[in-house]
């Protein structure tokens, strides 16, 4: 079986990359030094995270996901538990980010080690005046990529990438994204969107641009939409392992609702310490290698 390939968002998921709070929290000092100056929304609880995190690989295991663990690198920070950002990984092997959020530019150099230990080839490099993030990256199929334009996604990292996956026949469209609460906040595009299966999406549209929006509708692509309580502890953050099958962080029962009436099966994982505190849901906490 291919050991990587993932141009896809709701294609089974087979091999996913996550990093323990053991290795990038490190210890409640490092946690002391950095939550505050990386915007945390409250301090990490360590003990905490490390169990919230082992909940979280044991569903995805039981799910019959391979899960590879990234090591400790003391390039990173906290935020890299968010093994989604610093890469993209496609059919010919990983894209490696030099990430808009200075803080974070120890993870693509990290993850590109990792890669090599993995025997994942590495396709390309976004570098030089080029930034580019994972949470900006939504694959609509497998010959389309949607890309948000912002404070950690430039337009050189998006021509960039233009020019490394015009070889396999991918298509990149950007939507310029609103100024939100500004740079110093994390706002990807998919802060608001999130594929749950090839004619499904769930949304937060009063973030949405109009053309992301039009784009969607003219695909007939249905959109359940995130209630505005619920999109700050992550309603609109959820991981498809699979078509309409998809994990979603505990504390978001409306829009949980909507998903099973959609007919999506919905997998509740606790996420305060590893998702909530740090603005990142499970999409953030898992960097897909292979669906299939």
């Amino acid at each position: 079986m291919k050991a990587y390939g993932s141009q896809e968002m709701v294609a089974p998921l087979r091999r996913v990359i996550l990093k323990r709070p053991q290795e990038a929290f490190i210890s409640e000092q490092n946690i002391e030094r950095q939550w505050k100056e990386l915007n945390y929304l409250s301090r990490p609880d360590l003990q905490n995270a490390i169990r919230e995190h082992q909940k979280l690989v044991n569903l995805l295991q039981t799910a019959g996901i391979e899960v590879l663990l990234l090591p400790k690198d003391d390039r990173t920070g906290l935020d890299s538990i968010y093994t989604h950002d610093p890469c993209i990984v496609t059919d010919r092997g990983a894209i490696v980010f030099q990430t808009g959020k200075l803080s974070r530019r120890g993870e693509g150099p990290a993850m590109e080690e990792a890669f090599h230990h993995w025997d994942i080839p590495v396709l390309g490099r976004i570098d030089g005046d080029a930034t580019a993030e994972g949470g900006d990256l939504v694959w609509f199929d497998q010959h389309t990529l949607l890309a948000g334009r912002g404070f950690r996604t430039n337009a050189a990292g998006i021509e960039k990438l233009r020019q490394l996956l015009d070889p396999l026949n991918v298509k990149v469209y950007d939507f310029d994204l609103p100024y939100w609460n500004g740079p110093s906040d994390v706002l990807h595009l998919m802060s608001f969107i999130s594929m749950l299966d090839s004619n499904l999406a769930i949304v937060y549209r009063k973030q949405m641009p109009a053309p992301l929006f039009q784009f969607l509708e003219e695909r007939k692509v249905q959109m359940i939409d995130v209630p505005d309580n619920e999109y700050d502890s992550l309603g609109c953050n959820i991981l498809t392992i699979a078509p309409r099958k998809v994990f979603v962080i505990r504390g978001n029962p409306i829009t949980c609702s909507r998903l099973k009436e959609a007919g999506c099966e919905v997998i509740e994982f606790d996420g305060q310490d590893i998702g909530y505190k740090g603005s990142g849901g499970p999409t953030c906490l898992t960097r897909p290698v292979l669906r299939s």
